[in-house]
């Protein structure tokens, strides 16, 4: 698509500057409207949310109002979330212990397939796009699974297939440290592999096989080339942002990346955490956050007493790094790249400590969608990013799965 309108707000008007230089004025209010039913009416799929590891560390009914994170139902609902991906987070420091590693895995199926048993009105399973579209006719929110990190599958080709029947649809490869399927971005340590291990690619074939989608955050440049040549059904970044503007950042993806996904056929999912939007925020929460943990050990509180996290949360909410400008910038780059069609959103809710100003948790996609609509992205353009794409994607990887057990 050409380049996005600017727009600027002019009293209670946002003045919408349109490429051919001719200029509408669009009430702001009823712009914050439309948004809000747009989102409303739309399917939003959301790449990536750790709520099965924050509700791990201190649970809370997540269908009713929390006072912890990012997503509970009520604030769902407000943001027109349908279908967040549960995220089977593996710690990197289980990798040693691939039994723990597994079971850990396990867990957080077993929580999740729990939220949906205890609150089958709000929450319900979905291993399929199917699942996902015929669950967003009820007011329940879908919940499909995704395990970030490989190392979940303890070094056992055969839990490919255990996990997939468990529900899990994509594998984030890597997290923050190399592991028998690759490479991690995130760690220091040199290369492991140089890219893909003759055992990830084991893997890929076999999440091919099964209909599993193969996602590239987290692993290394080398690791996601190798990845996407070996895969043959399309590839997703679940939950990365565009390293044009962290430059030298490997966690977010490169525009040769971003392209390459593309030619799969696959997406990027552009995700909202402070630290992936510009280089210049990767580091201000560090000192909010020591100052915090300050406070927290000064008054004896645990880590995971009700205490510790109402406070954590009232500073995470007093200080947001960065914009929904910022978010949408992400977004206009990858369009502008390789098309509407190859780019969604993963916002690492519940994952990340900061978030920017407007989006700071699940209530917060009408303001995204809003600023979209101010640079002059169409209804249609917009329901594609906010989960057609990926479900799109998911359809044509369980189509290739479909071809290759032919």
């Amino acid at each position: 698509m050409p380049a996005p309108p600017s727009s600027l707000i002019v009293g209670s008007f946002v003045l919408l500057l349109m490429g051919n230089g001719v200029s509408q004025a669009q009430p702001a209010a009823s712009i914050e409207a439309r948004a809000d039913r747009l989102v409303q009416a739309s399917l939003l799929v959301d790449g990536h949310v750790d709520l099965p590891s924050r509700l791990n560390a201190f649970y809370e009914n997540p269908a009713d109002s929390t006072v912890g994170g990012d997503v509970d139902y009520p604030r769902a609902r407000a943001g027109g979330l349908d279908a967040p991906f549960m995220s089977i987070y593996i710690p990197p420091y289980l990798q040693s212990n691939p039994a723990a590693a597994t079971n850990r895995a396990d867990a957080l199926i077993d929580l999740v397939e729990t939220i949906a048993t205890d609150h089958p009105t709000e929450f319900a399973l979905a291993t399929s796009p199917n699942e996902v579209r015929q669950i967003a006719t009820t007011e329940a929110v879908a919940l499909p699974l995704g395990m970030e990190n490989g190392a979940g599958l303890g070094g056992d080709l055969d839990n490919v297939e255990h996990f997939y029947e468990r529900g899990v649809r994509y594998i984030t490869l890597t997290h923050g440290a190399h592991n028998r399927l690759g490479d991690s971005s995130y760690d220091d340590a040199a290369p492991r592999w140089s890219g893909l291990s003759p055992f990830g690619a084991d893997v890929v074939a076999e999440m091919n096989r099964l209909g599993i989608m193969v996602d590239v955050s987290h692993v290394t440049d080398a690791t996601a080339r190798d990845a996407i040549e070996a895969s043959a059904a399309p590839v997703i970044a679940s939950h990365s942002s565009c390293r044009h503007f962290t430059p030298g950042w490997e966690r977010n993806v490169s525009d040769a990346l971003i392209q390459s996904i593309a030619d799969t056929g696959g997406v990027v999912m552009i995700t909202f955490g402070s630290s992936f939007l510009r280089t210049e925020y990767r580091e201000q929460d560090d000192p909010i956050r020591a100052e915090m943990n300050a406070h927290i050990d000064a008054r004896g509180w645990a880590e995971d007493s009700r205490e510790a996290i109402l406070y954590e949360e009232k500073i995470r909410d007093e200080h947001p790094i960065g914009t929904v400008q910022d978010v949408a910038d992400h977004i206009d780059h990858a369009v502008d790249l390789v098309g509407i069609e190859h780019v969604g959103l993963g916002s690492d809710f519940d994952g990340v400590f900061a978030l920017p100003e407007g989006l700071q948790d699940a209530s917060g996609y009408p303001a995204l969608v809003a600023e979209l609509l101010r640079r002059g992205y169409g209804d249609a353009e917009i329901r594609q990013i906010l989960g057609e794409n990926v479900l799109r994607v998911w359809a044509e990887v369980e189509a290739t799965a479909e071809r290759l057990q032919e």
